[in-house]
């Protein structure tokens, strides 16, 4: 069991603070107040700039209304039988690299998933042999 300390308050027990906390926003609530008053002042500023044609300015406005860019890849076509084993699937992928049919970013995306799938697998085949071990087990 551990030691409470002395000065520590439990339901029921007199409150340390009777008064409570006193009227009105607190220090931090204060300072943010005023942060955010001479924040405004700041954003005008810069948005002023940039209305100027100041390019930082500009910049740093745009970043922050417009929505960042993100890649999109391309849907690609080549060869690719997926009945063969995993090995010789990224065989085909690797070949389809070498030939420019896909960007190697993209092939490198493919022999991933290839590889994930070939994880799954082996999990499964995990999951199949240890449910017929411990069949055996209960006979």
């Amino acid at each position: 069991m551990t030691q409470v300390p002395a000065n520590h308050w439990t339901p029921g027990m007199k409150s340390p603070n009777p008064k409570g906390r006193p009227p009105g926003p607190s220090k931090q609530q204060a300072l943010l107040r005023r942060m955010l008053d001479e924040g405004e002042e700041v954003l005008d500023a810069v948005l002023a700039k940039a209305k100027e044609g100041d390019p930082a300015s500009a910049g740093l406005v745009l970043s922050r209304i417009l929505p960042v860019l993100k890649a999109q890849g391309e849907k690609v076509t080549f060869d690719l039988d997926p009945s063969l084993p995993l090995a010789a699937q990224v065989e085909q992928v690797l070949a389809a690299i070498a030939s420019g049919q896909i960007a190697p970013d993209v092939g490198r995306q493919i022999i991933e998933a290839i590889g994930t799938l070939g994880n799954v697998r082996a999990l499964e085949d995990l999951e199949s042999r240890l449910a017929i071990l411990e069949a055996k087990e209960i006979r």
